[in-house]
């Protein structure tokens, strides 16, 4: 006789994956090599110790956030918008918040971090829904056309955001901001950082609504759950995600399109049970590739965007071609 108990307990076997052990396992000794990584010898130089609790630590942890809360918000956003190849920076969201982070700077250019991250969350969730709203009254033939029309957004805003600065002088410091890197992540401007693990708890939380919302305003419906609230908090959640980590690393290209389909290909569509997954896989890639951006020539720096930019294109490209080959 079948019992209610019986489904949850195989789905808290999937979730709890004896495989997740070995991923946090790989992922920690990522860590451990990114907090010894640098040009200064925090081990054997004079301050070490402090240069360590100073630059180390809080850009590893800036690392475990980042990575994590954009990949998270690259799985809500394909699940939203019942496409594969979305996420903040193939639909605008990241050139919204940078928008709403030099208009902060211009208007207000006393404006402390939170002020700075306030605007480019409101910002970014202006330009979300402005993206979702399109795609709900425009019909699309094509899965392929989604992106493509998010880039094209995300060009406009990002040229109006290229014009507005140089007519400010902020064009200098607008370069800086959207270089998305690590360099400059320091003990005291990192902290407001913690902010994405909230959004990445409320993910885990509300994660079968964002399943069911995922299939369709209809079926949704039918099913009791109240799709556009859904919609907003996700749309909030992505938002928030994209305008503190934007504020405080800058952007990070592809990420989130990259994880989630990584994921899916290789454990399948359960959302719960991916979190996990698509989570760790998020800090992994970020790490890596802010280790190859550190060491590549050292003692100067690539910025993590740069090395992201490349492998998050090729992947996409990949995508693309197999999503053609698959009709």
């Amino acid at each position: 006789m079948t019992t209610t108990t019986e489904p949850l307990s195989r789905h808290r076997a999937k979730l709890f994956d004896p495989w997740l052990l070995l991923g946090i396992a790989i992922v920690a000794v990522l860590l451990v090599v990114s907090l010894f990584t640098g040009v200064y010898d925090v081990v054997g130089g004079k301050d070490g110790a402090e240069m360590f609790a100073i630059t180390r630590i809080p850009r590893t942890v800036s690392l475990v956030l980042a990575g994590g809360a954009m990949a998270m918000s690259g799985l809500v956003m394909q699940l939203l918008t019942q496409n594969r190849f979305v996420e903040p920076t193939t639909t605008g969201t990241t050139e919204w918040a940078s928008l709403g982070l030099l208009t902060v700077m211009v208007l207000f250019p006393s404006a402390s971090l939170f002020g700075k991250m306030a605007g480019a969350i409101v910002f970014a969730f202006i330009g979300t829904m402005v993206f979702f709203l399109f795609l709900r009254r425009v019909s699309l033939r094509t899965s392929l056309i989604v992106p493509i029309v998010g880039i094209m957004l995300g060009a406009v805003v990002g040229s109006i955001t290229t014009f507005f600065a140089l007519q400010t002088d902020q064009l200098q410091n607008l370069g800086v901001w959207f270089a998305g890197s690590f360099t400059s992540v320091l003990r005291g401007n990192y902290e407001l950082m913690w902010i994405v693990a909230l959004v990445a708890v409320a993910v885990f939380l509300v994660a079968d609504r964002f399943t069911v919302a995922g299939l369709g305003e209809d079926i949704a419906t039918n099913v009791g759950v109240n799709y556009n609230r859904v919609v907003l908090l996700g749309t909030g959640l992505i938002a928030v995600a994209t305008g503190v980590v934007t504020v405080v690393v800058g952007n990070l290209p592809f990420l989130g399109l990259i994880v989630p389909n990584l994921v899916s290909m290789i454990r399948g569509d359960d959302l719960r049970s991916n979190l996990p997954w698509v989570c760790l896989t998020g800090i992994a890639i970020v790490t890596v590739c802010d280790l190859i951006g550190r060491t590549i020539i050292m003692p100067f720096e690539v910025p993590v965007s740069l090395i992201l930019g490349v492998v998050g294109s090729i992947v996409f490209v990949a995508l693309l071609l197999r999503q053609r080959r698959n009709g």
